[in-house]
């Protein structure tokens, strides 16, 4: 009895929905009709953005650089070591926080990183950043969503349109 209610249940669900066969209207789908709206709203959370990030610098008082692209940096201790330089690998010491000051990675956790300069696999702000150092250089830098992990943050720890606070040391080149 209960498997004549679903297959009675089954077989209306196909009927009904093979049987409606009028036409859908179907809007035209313009994209330069959201253009406009979705640059502007664009622009305001870039404002906002730096906005939040010009607040932070303020409040711990640092003396920031920026470059072209927006990064922010600090070097509060310098080394002596050779420059940093593409197509070396750099190992690094490091702090990753959000600009509420919650912590995501640690190389107290996680270990040093490595990683090959110029050739991906961190950060855009990460491989920009690294290019102002020397061995022994420690530095503070603030990285905007764009040179981050943009609209999708990491999937893990960091979320959308993330600002990171990096405080980073640069042990070692090979």
């Amino acid at each position: 009895m209960k498997y004549n209610y679903i297959g009675f249940f089954l077989f209306f669900l196909i009927f009904y929905s093979c049987g409606n066969n009028e036409p859908q209207q179907q809007k035209n789908f313009n994209p330069n009709d959201y253009k406009d709206p979705l640059v502007a709203a664009n622009k305001h959370l870039v404002k906002a953005e730096e906005k939040q990030i010009e607040d932070y610098i303020s409040r711990y008082n640092w003396d920031m650089r920026e470059t072209g692209t927006g990064l922010r940096y600090l070097i509060y201790k310098k080394g002596n070591g050779e420059k940093a330089e593409k197509n070396k690998i750099a190992k690094i010491n490091f702090t990753v926080s959000l600009i509420n000051g919650n912590v995501c990675y640690s190389s107290d956790i996680e270990g040093y990183k490595e990683f090959f300069i110029g050739r991906g696999g961190v950060e855009t702000g990460i491989e920009e950043g690294i290019l102002l150092l020397r061995v022994g250089d420690k530095a503070k830098f603030i990285i905007p969503s764009h040179l981050a992990f943009g609209l999708l943050g990491d999937q893990d720890k960091i979320p959308t349109r993330a600002t990171l606070i990096y405080d980073i040391e640069l042990l070692e080149l090979k």
